[in-house]
């Protein structure tokens, strides 16, 4: 028994969605990522222009089943859109998205979001085309306060992410030179209010995780700082670096 379960802001994103799988088969399809389960990339959609879709598939039945009742990614990416639409946080806005269920197992989800044509994720933003843009530090600074700012918004907004990496943040410049931030992947967005200190914190270590590879420590002390406004006293501020210490040791430990 199959079963197709669609969430639309309109009649006309519902049947687009719906026909997904061609759109995905379609010529003019631009992969992002193709894997065992998951398939993304941009198309054109006549009425709509470039958007992004991303297919992924269930793990296992057992899995499908877990995410039945868990929220499959397709309703997940719909609330947190919704969540960060709310808290006026800027994100890949979720257009539509679709769950196909047999026999009561979620077996794939759809989701169909804005395409960021302008923006880059974090590290290529950063590096430029080759790493070509690595060593300008005045550009990294201002990019590094602009994420910070942002992911401190989020957080003052009563909102968190369960997994925040580098690769689920995009990064576009506009025409005044300043940087717009925008958050993709928006399965695991979650409100608290407030968003708790070990949550926030969380964010910083699972992010600074993510970024090791291509930011050296102390401009990842740079953005620690920025993220809390400044920086604090000698003594408070080996208290932080120890706490984010421990959490980061747990994670890897867990990992």
């Amino acid at each position: 028994m199959r079963t197709v379960v669609i969430f639309a802001r309109s009649p006309e994103l519902a049947a687009i969605v719906a026909r997904a799988d061609a759109l995905i088969a379609a010529p003019s399809f631009l992969p992002r990522k193709d894997e065992a389960r998951t398939r993304a990339g941009i198309v054109e959609v006549a009425g709509h222009g470039r958007v992004f879709i991303k297919r992924s598939a269930a793990r296992s039945w057992i899995g499908g089943i877990l995410e039945r009742f868990a929220g499959s990614r397709a309703s997940r990416a719909v609330k947190g859109s919704r969540i960060l639409e709310a808290g006026d946080v800027l994100h890949a806005r979720v257009l539509a998205a679709m769950e196909i269920r047999s026999f009561g197992a979620v077996r794939a989800s759809y989701v169909i979001s804005e395409a960021l044509d302008n923006a880059d994720t974090m590290s290529r933003f950063v590096l430029g085309p080759k790493g070509g843009r690595r060593h300008e530090v005045h550009r990294r600074k201002k990019i590094s306060n602009a994420i910070a700012e942002s992911i401190r918004d989020m957080h003052e907004a009563g909102i968190y992410t369960r997994d925040l990496q580098e690769t689920n943040i995009m990064i576009a410049e506009d025409g005044a030179g300043a940087y717009r931030v925008y958050f993709i992947d928006l399965e695991d967005f979650r409100r608290e209010n407030p968003a708790s200190r070990r949550h926030r914190l969380m964010n910083l270590v699972h992010l600074d995780r993510s970024i090791g590879r291509f930011v050296y420590r102390a401009s990842r002390l740079d953005f620690l700082y920025s993220y809390i406004g400044g920086r604090p006293p000698r003594e408070e501020s080996r208290k932080l670096v120890k706490e984010l210490q421990e959490l980061r040791a747990q994670v890897e430990k867990r990992r």
